[in-house]
């Protein structure tokens, strides 16, 4: 199996259209090229799911979120709550828009995306803490959104999968079951670029070893974690209570196709249910380019599909 040819176009046509940024570019520079790209090559909303952008008023700060439901939907909606990829650095409810639209459409669940603060300006642990308290926020405030109460699920891509990890291990040690289900797509876990799969995909497509040291290196810019400490590696301790059930999604060529099976393994370890989704011919980040492939539109759809029926299950 190789590489879908659409998602090696689609790259091949990013090298043409935006060039590199220079090795010494900001934070701010690689959002704008990231926002811009996701601009290019974005399109229209459908029809079939309505979207709301609310506030999360937290502690010291305000959340942007938007929330998602699939008008064909039935009864009162389930909620995932939505974490973005973007190694905590880049992304934000614009970027992802495409990806969250078609969750809930093909899971038919209602989706809330949540903008949390970005490093460098924000380094660890605020992440974490946005992720962590917008979820409770949202999982308060269900009755008043019209959602469903006693089904949760907690979601998100790359950095977006990790920062899922901390808040629904952070939830459900508050109140148990909280959170019934992770969606988990090519998390992000040990920031370790020995694997076979670093060595394999060091140089993408998609995402590279140094683009991966670039984002870890700015997530941990501020305060220095304890070794042990779960938000920042969240394999490094284990639970108190047992995990969430798990949907995890790893891709083939992805530098980061290891952490994912690793993933599985520590939370069967810890007597959680894990659910495997190997995409054999994408790479890092496909689930936002699934307008331009088929192959990848296929994958996220399976996706949502399996999300939705594990949320109702």
């Amino acid at each position: 199996m190789t590489i879908d040819a659409a998602l090696f176009r689609y790259y091949h046509g990013i090298t043409e259209a935006f060039p590199p940024l220079a090795p010494d570019a900001d934070a701010q520079a690689v959002r704008g090229r990231f926002s811009d790209v996701a601009k290019a090559y974005a399109r229209a909303r459908s029809d079939a799911v309505t979207a709301e952008d609310i506030d999360i008023p937290l502690e010291g700060r305000t959340l942007a979120a938007r929330i998602y439901r699939p008008k064909a939907a039935r009864g009162t909606l389930p909620l995932i709550v939505y974490f973005l990829g973007g190694g905590w650095v880049v992304g934000d409810l614009e970027t992802h828009d495409g990806l969250v639209e078609r969750l809930a459409q093909d899971s038919q669940c209602a989706v809330a995306s949540v903008d949390y603060r970005l490093a460098p300006e924000h380094p660890f642990p605020a992440p974490c803490d946005d992720a962590l308290d917008g979820l409770i926020w949202l999982a308060e405030h269900r009755s008043r959104l019209g959602l469903a109460t006693d089904r949760l699920a907690v979601g998100g891509d790359s950095a977006g999968a990790h920062l899922a990890v901390v808040a629904a291990r952070g939830a459900n040690e508050r109140v148990a079951g909280l959170v019934g289900l992770q969606l988990l797509l090519y998390p992000v876990m040990r920031r370790q670029f020995e694997s076979p799969s670093c060595i394999a995909n060091a140089n993408g497509p998609g995402l590279t070893n140094e683009e991966m040291k670039w984002y870890g290196a700015r997530f941990l810019s501020g305060e220095t974690p304890r070794d042990h400490d779960v938000r920042a590696f969240p394999l490094s301790e284990p639970f108190e209570r047992m995990p969430a059930r798990a949907l995890v999604v790893a891709a083939a060529y992805d530098p980061l196709y290891d952490d994912a099976y690793e993933l599985q393994r520590f939370l069967e370890a810890n007597g959680g249910r894990v659910e495997m989704i190997d995409a054999r011919d994408m790479t890092h980040g496909f689930a936002r380019l699934h307008s331009q492939s088929g192959a990848a539109l296929a994958w996220l759809r399976k996706i949502g599909e399996r999300t939705g029926e594990l949320v109702r299950g």
